[in-house]
């Protein structure tokens, strides 16, 4: 198979879908390998060493898309790329399709099979594609937030740790799952106090085993979200509903009632966000105030530590990228349920069903 890596171009996006170890793996599979100029530079790698593990350097993106058969990215498709993309392509990369009516629209138009890494399933549960960048979000989320807390960028001027005889800042964690745990140890790792909130009772009971005494759990009532929003410095989104549109837990009223110069870290923005007043920021303009609270929504935070985020994304999709390679996507898809758990779009059909309901569009299930 021809597997096409185009360079990354939205804002501030340094990773790369295959970086050369990956693409060594490929060629020594048998497959073909095309990679546009200057793929890999946002993380240090240039043409020559795509090069020397066989891979075949395409001048631009029009050159990748025109001579491939499976895409692999790391974000989202833009505009200029989902309008190269054939029925004949495979499109494997994040998409967060449930936040974004008109990229589900485009790659419908497209025709092409689009799996999305965020919904592929794990043999032992979880979601295997996801949880690497949910591990560098989650711990990049108090990284930002300590950042913005201080008085020079708008912030109340609270050092997340505290001082000896001075209280640490408290922060809340929305969501118990991947990306509010690493964020949990980052935070007690910078002595802040720090209590998850969560729906799930037995959730709960696991990360209070885990954390022992250096955090607090709470069970995530509407009671319970108003009262953490208020005594916060630091909010952390980190709810996850996959592949579908993340539930919106903290109002514009609650906004209110927090200190002047605390930080939400919207770690869930990819998929819509759970913050009412959460708007998708990029890495050049990634904050914003709303009633004296500051807002960090990037929507590929992981995408400043790029050289980590890659290498550890490729850890995680390299075994379904060969498996596609060496099958097909169909053939690879009714073999591993878990991959066709993937498939968000194809055949201009929508074949994610939470994709389907966030748009109250029609869902028709892929028959294996």
């Amino acid at each position: 198979m021809k597997v096409g890596v185009p360079k990354e171009i939205k804002n501030h996006e340094y990773r790369v879908g295959l970086t050369p170890p990956s693409v060594a793996e490929l060629v020594a599979a048998g497959h073909e390998v095309i990679v546009e100029t200057s793929a890999g530079g946002g993380i240090d790698f240039e043409d020559q060493d795509y090069v020397d593990v066989g891979a075949r350097i395409a001048p631009d993106a029009k050159s990748v898309f025109a001579e491939a058969d499976m895409i692999v990215k790391v974000k989202e498709p833009q505009p200029s790329e989902i309008a190269m993309l054939e029925p004949r392509h495979i499109l494997f990369t994040y998409l967060h399709l449930a936040a974004s009516q008109p990229l589900t629209e485009g790659l419908l138009k497209s025709g092409a099979t689009c799996i999305a890494y965020e919904t592929v399933t794990g043999a032992k549960g979880g979601l295997p594609l996801l949880k690497p960048m949910s591990e560098v979000a989650g711990r990049m989320s108090v990284q930002v937030g300590a950042h913005y807390l201080e008085k020079e960028q708008g912030g109340r001027g609270v050092l997340l740790g505290g001082v000896p005889g001075v209280a640490p800042a408290r922060v809340a964690i929305l969501g118990g799952g991947i990306s509010g745990v690493n964020a949990a140890q980052m935070a007690v790792g910078m002595r802040a106090d720090v209590t998850i909130y969560d729906i799930n009772n037995e959730r709960l009971a696991e990360l209070d085993m885990f954390f022992s005494s250096q955090i607090k759990t709470a069970y995530a009532s509407k009671a319970a979200v108003e009262a953490a929003v208020a005594k916060a410095h630091l909010v952390i989104g980190a709810v996850l509903v996959p592949g579908a549109a993340a539930p919106k837990l903290v109002t514009r009223d609650m906004l209110k009632t927090m200190k002047r110069g605390s930080v939400l870290v919207d770690i869930a923005i990819d998929q819509g966000g759970c913050f009412e007043t959460s708007t998708p920021t990029t890495h050049d303009d990634p904050v914003y105030e709303i009633d004296g609270v500051t807002h960090y929504c990037v929507a590929n935070m992981p995408g400043a530590v790029a050289r980590t985020s890659a290498f550890a994304l490729n850890n995680a999709t390299l075994p379904f990228v060969l498996k596609i390679a060496n099958m097909g996507a169909e053939d690879a898809m009714r073999a591993d349920p878990h991959l066709a758990a993937g498939l968000n779009t194809s055949d201009g059909k929508i074949r994610y069903k939470a994709v389907a309901d966030a748009f109250g569009m029609e869902y028709e299930a892929w028959n294996a």
